[in-house]
């Protein structure tokens, strides 16, 4: 584990994560798996849709931008189908722990629900290294110092949209927080592609929670916002 790296455990989700209003986040793959995974359906909590709120801080305003896949995922060697995808549960609970703007990045070309057919659709993308269209993106993100960068993790890196994102926008003179979702593959090489795809960017301490364990992990969200200094008391 390196300083830029910290993978949660399972522990209990705080208390006041399960009120949860604001806009949460998708699955991902690792290898041929699909990563981003989450307790069965019923558990799943209530999902917001991109915010808009004002995000002042003392070194300048935050942005969370997040890519989640719901449907059919991969669960502890089985399957289990998510309303809700755990980047989206990760990112729902950094939202209500910090003032930041959210922001959901969704495919022009959605992902399938099934689990192989994604997979296939991924390993098709990374091979050709594409670079897959999004719906709406933000203008601009000159107005932001920090942006956390959060997804799952498939076949050890971050889906290819998520290349997309980070290719579109100047992020010279701002901190990317890599944030994942994954199986067995921690951050993947979400520093490394974020380095290259963004020039003049500081990558700072990342975040990794396994997919299984998303929703026992508020505890140590906190404690990892509180390490990174974007959570002040």
């Amino acid at each position: 584990m390196t300083k830029n790296q910290w993978t949660v455990g399972r522990r209990s989700v705080l208390a006041a994560m399960t009120g949860l209003g604001a806009a949460m986040v998708t699955a991902g793959i690792s290898g041929c798996n699909v990563e981003d995974r989450t307790r069965p359906a019923q558990e799943t909590p209530t999902s917001p849709s991109t915010q808009n709120i004002p995000a002042e801080r003392e070194n300048g305003r935050i942005l969370l931008a997040y890519f989640s896949r719901a449907g059919e995922n991969y669960y502890y060697g089985g399957r289990t189908n998510l309303e809700i995808g755990n980047t989206e549960v990760l990112a729902g609970m950094i939202s209500a722990l910090i003032t930041c703007d959210v922001h959901r990045i969704e495919a022009a070309d959605p992902y399938p629900e099934d689990y192989e057919e994604t997979v296939t659709r991924n390993v098709r993308e990374k091979s050709a290294d594409a670079r897959p269209a999004m719906v709406a993106p933000l203008p601009d993100i000159g107005q932001y110092s920090t942006v956390l960068l959060a997804s799952g993790i498939w076949s050890s890196r971050a889906p290819m949209i998520m290349s997309t994102f980070a290719e579109r926008y100047d992020f010279a003179g701002k901190t990317i927080h890599p944030v994942t979702t994954h199986a067995m593959s921690g951050l993947g090489t979400t520093e490394r592609d974020y380095a290259a795809s963004c020039p003049g960017a500081v990558i700072g301490q990342g975040l990794a929670v396994q997919g299984e364990e998303v929703r026992d992990a508020g505890a140590d969200v906190e404690s990892w916002l509180r390490g990174t200094g974007l959570l002040r008391s």
